[in-house]
C-alpha cells in the first residue's frame, strides 16, 4: 500500500475548501490545505461577507430620512468612507482569523502557499523544493472577476478594487447587472455616488423572475440610478475628468470610475489540471459528477471552480457531501434543488424555487399569488416604495414552486419559506398557518385570491 502524507490535500482555503478539509479531519483524516491569499476566500475576503457590511451602511442615509417622522432629531447627517471601510476591513481581518482557528483546531495542516498538481496524487507548493503527496486531492480554488474585453479595458476595477478604495468618486459606471452589479450599484447610490448601470440585456438580473426584475429597477431608478439598458460597450477611455464610456450606440457616460461586474472565471490556469488529464468544461471548470468527483477517480472539485451553483452555501454543502461520501462512508450526491438566493440591493430581493416563466414552461396549469403594499414602517415616513410578495403554484398538486420576496427584509423571510418549499409545502398549508401580525411576512399566509392577468380592452393590441 503507498504511503501518503495526507489522506487529504484541498487546494484553497475558501468556504468549500475550509469545510471539506474540517470536516475530513473531525473524521480521522490527515489533511494539508495550501492557499496563496488568504483564509476564507472570495465570501469571506472580497464576496459576501463585507459586502453585506457596506450594503448596511448605504442604507442608513435613508433610515436617518425617515427617522424624524417617528421624532427623532439629528443634525447635519455626515458619511466618512474612510470609517465604514476601515470597520469592515478590521472585520474581515477578524474573520479570517476564526477561520484560521477552525482549521488549525480541527488539526489541518494550513500551508500560506499556492499549490499545484505534478500527477494524481502529488502536489508541488510554490515555497519550498519538496513535493506533498496526497491519497485524495480536492480543488477549491473559486473563481475571480471577468474583465470584459474591449479595448481600455485595463482602465477598469473589479469588485475585488471595491473594498481597496481609499476614497469614493463623485460618479460610477458599472457594467454588468448581474448580482454583484446590482449591489455595487445600490451601495455606492446609497453612498452618495452618481452610479449608472450599463447592461447589453433587455432588463437587469437575467434568470430571476420578469415580475421581480421589473419591479427592482424600477426601485434602482427611484433611488437615482441611471439603468441603460440593450447597451453594447464599445471602449473605455480615460480622459481629464476621469474615464468615458463609449457605446456602439447613443451618447457616452463620463464618470470618476468604471467597475466591471461581467460574470467570474473559475481559477483553473497553471494548477496542472489539464497536464494530469483533468476534463475541464466551456469555461475552465473543472467538470464533475454528483459527488463532486472529477474525471480523474481521486481528484474531486467543490464551489465556484465547478461552475455548478456560485453560492457561499452552495459550496459549504457540495463540501460536506463530499466528506460524507469520501472520509465517512455515505454516499452523499450533491442537491442543487430549491436553493435560496437574494440580492443585497435597495430594494432588497430574494427567492426560492421556479420563476413564474419557468413553472409555466414546465407544468400544465400554474396559479400565482401575489401581494404588492407599502409597508408599516414607511407610511409615517410617507415613502412610497411597494413590497411585492409572489407565490408560484403548481394548480393540479396546490404545492408551492417558488416564492419570491421585494423589499425589507427579502432574505430574511425566503430563508425560512425556502424550508417549506424544500418539505413539498402546499398553498393549503400555508393558508392553515396562523399569521404574525403586523408583519410583513405574514402576507405568505394570507393571500386567498388567484392573481388573473387584466382582460385586454376590444380592440387593443393586447386583444388582437
Amino acid at each position: 500500500m503507498t504511503a501518503y502524507d495526507y489522506d487529504l490535500f484541498v487546494i484553497g482555503a475558501g468556504s468549500g475548501g475550509v469545510r471539506a478539509a474540517r470536516l475530513a479531519a473531525e473524521l480521522g483524516a490527515r489533511v494539508g490545505i495550501a492557499e496563496e491569499y488568504r483564509v476564507g476566500g472570495t465570501c469571506v475576503i472580497r464576496g459576501c461577507v463585507p459586502k453585506k457590511l457596506l450594503a448596511y451602511g448605504s442604507r442608513y442615509h435613508q433610515e436617518l430620512e425617515g427617522a424624524g417622522a417617528y421624532g427623532w432629531s439629528f443634525g447635519a447627517v455626515q458619511f466618512d468612507w474612510q470609517t465604514l471601510i476601515g470597520n469592515v476591513r478590521r472585520e474581515v481581518d477578524r474573520l479570517e482569523g476564526i477561520y484560521t482557528r477552525l482549521l488549525e483546531n480541527a488539526g489541518v495542516d494550513l500551508l500560506s502557499t499556492r499549490a499545484t498538481l505534478e500527477d494524481p496524487h502529488t502536489l508541488k507548493l510554490a515555497d519550498r523544493d519538496a513535493v506533498v503527496t496526497a491519497k485524495t486531492v480536492l480543488v477549491a480554488t473559486g473563481g475571480h472577476p471577468h474583465l470584459p474585453d474591449v479595448p481600455g479595458k485595463e482602465h477598469l476595477i473589479t469588485s475585488n478594487e471595491c473594498f481597496l478604495l481609499d476614497a469614493l468618486p463623485a460618479s460610477m459606471a458599472i457594467i454588468g447587472a448581474g448580482y454583484i452589479g446590482v449591489e455595487f450599484a445600490s451601495i455606492f447610490a446609497g453612498l452618495g455616488v452618481q452610479v449608472t448601470l450599463i447592461y447589453r440585456g433587455e432588463q437587469i438580473l437575467r434568470g430571476f423572475d420578469e415580475e421581480l426584475r421589473l419591479r427592482l429597477a424600477q426601485g434602482l431608478r427611484k433611488r437615482g440610478i441611471d439603468i441603460r439598458l440593450g447597451a453594447a460597450i464599445a471602449s473605455i477611455a480615460k480622459d481629464e475628468a476621469g474615464y468615458q464610456v463609449n457605446f456602439a450606440h447613443g451618447d457616452p457616460v463620463e464618470a470618476g470610475l468604471v467597475m466591471a461586474a461581467t460574470g467570474r472565471v473559475p481559477n483553473t490556469v497553471g494548477l496542472g489540471l489539464q497536464q494530469i488529464g483533468i476534463a475541464l468544461g466551456w469555461n475552465g471548470h473543472v467538470v464533475v459528477d454528483e459527488f463532486s468527483k472529477s474525471s480523474i477517480d481521486n481528484i474531486y472539485a467543490v464551489g465556484d471552480v465547478t461552475d455548478r451553483v456560485n453560492l457561499t452555501p452552495v459550496a459549504i454543502h457540495e463540501a460536506t457531501c463530499f466528506a460524507e461520501t469520501v472520509f465517512n462512508d455515505t454516499s452523499t450526491p450533491v442537491n442543487h434543488t430549491f436553493t435560496p438566493t437574494a440580492v443585497f440591493s435597495e430594494p432588497e430581493i430574494a427567492t426560492v424555487g421556479l420563476t413564474e416563466e419557468e413553472a409555466r414552461e414546465k407544468y400544465r396549469v400554474v396559479d400565482i399569488y401575489k401581494s404588492a403594499f407599502r409597508p408599516l414602517k414607511y407610511t409615517l415616513a410617507k415613502r412610497e416604495e411597494q413590497m411585492l410578495i409572489k407565490l408560484v403554484i403548481d394548480a393540479e398538486t396546490d404545492k408551492v414552486l417558488g416564492c419570491h420576496v421585494l423589499g425589507p427584509d427579502a432574505a430574511e423571510i425566503v430563508q425560512m419559506a425556502a424550508i417549506a418549499v424544500q418539505l413539498g409545502v402546499t398553498k393549503a398549508q400555508f393558508d392553515a398557518t396562523r399569521a404574525l401580525h403586523p408583519s410583513v411576512a405574514e402576507e405568505i399566509v394570507t393571500m386567498r385570491h388567484k392573481w388573473e392577468p387584466p382582460t385586454p380592452v376590444a380592440g387593443s393590441d393586447a386583444a388582437a
